[in-house]
Order: C-alpha cells, then structure tokens, then sequence
C-alpha cells in the first residue's frame, strides 16, 4: 500500500495531552508527530499557544474563557480525526467538565479520543519554566497560574499516566505512539 492510499483510508484520532505549564505537553507533541509523519501518517499538532493568538484571541483566562478554548480547539480536533486526521493537542485544559464535552464530542461522532495526562509536579514545572510564567508568577507579574493560584483538575481516569521527571520525551513519545498501535490507529 502506498503512503497516499494509506493516508486516505486512515483513520483519525486525537490525543489530548493535558498537564500544567511546562509540563512537556509541546515537546512530546512534536516529538510523536514527527515519528508519525515520517511513517506516512496525516497528523496536526494543535498548539495551546498557536491557537490563543488566532483561533481564541481576544479570550483571557477566565474559567468561561478557558472552557470556550477548549472547546474551539476540541471542535477542530474532532473534525480533523473525523477526517482521517491524527490530532495531538498540547493543551493544558484545566476543567475536567471541558475535556469530558471534548470527549462526549468525540464520542457522538464515533471519533477515538484519548485523554494523556503529562503528570509532571508542579516543583518540576517551576525548575523547567520554559517561558518564564512560574518566576512571573513568584514576582506577582502574573495572576492565575494553572496549578499554582488558579485550579488544575488531572483526569480521573486518563488513557494514559506520563511521569515525564523520569522519561525522556522521545520515551513519552513512544508511550503514546504504543497506545495509538494498541488501538489499531497506527
């Protein structure tokens, strides 16, 4: 089978990596999507961050603000899959009621949804702090910091545990990439 008919009979899914800032979300993103291109599958990365400046500008980050995010971002995600496409979204989502209406979207479309937690400690998070938001947030520069002044909920019951503080990304990577085999998606 070629590549291009390969791709055109594939079927699509999304992986919702969920976790604090700096927790790797990005990184594994990028490394599974990588690994997955190079085999020949559709695959998009929805970036949380690419997605605030264009998709959701103008959103702040209210608990309403962050649910409608989420929701935008479920929405392009399901509707990628639905298409054949994998959808990795690095997306810290920090309500558990908005990536259950992720899932529940997912599900009315028949769409396989697989919510990761990328389960790094906080104190980890803060010694990475790969854009500065912890040490903002220890000066007083930055008000609702998820997981330090403002709530994170980790899922009850995800698809699957990453313990980044002990792997690699390239380990998170194939960890994910194993579930997706697993389920016949790869």
């Amino acid at each position: 089978m070629t590549t291009s008919s390969r791709a055109s009979r594939a079927q699509g899914a999304t992986v919702w990596l969920t976790g604090l800032p700096s927790a790797g979300k990005t990184t594994i993103a990028r490394v599974l999507a990588g690994r997955l291109r190079s085999e020949g599958h559709r695959v998009e990365v929805l970036d949380g961050d690419e997605i605030r400046r264009f998709l959701s500008a103008g959103l702040g980050f209210s608990r309403e603000d962050r649910n409608t995010n989420v929701q935008r971002i479920g929405l392009v995600a399901e509707v990628l899959a639905r298409n054949g496409v994998l959808s990795v979204v690095p997306v810290i989502a920090p309500y558990a009621d908005s990536r259950e209406a992720v899932r529940k979207r997912h599900d009315v479309s028949g769409t396989p949804y697989f919510e990761v937690h990328v389960a790094t400690p906080v104190e980890v998070c803060s010694e990475r702090d790969v854009k500065g938001l912890y040490a903002r947030q220890a000066a007083g520069q930055l008000k609702g910091l998820t997981g330090v002044d403002d709530p994170y909920e980790p899922p009850a019951d995800p698809a699957l545990f990453l313990p980044t503080q002990d792997q690699t990304p390239d380990e998170s990577a194939a960890s994910v990439y194993a579930l997706l085999a697993e389920r016949g998606l790869v």
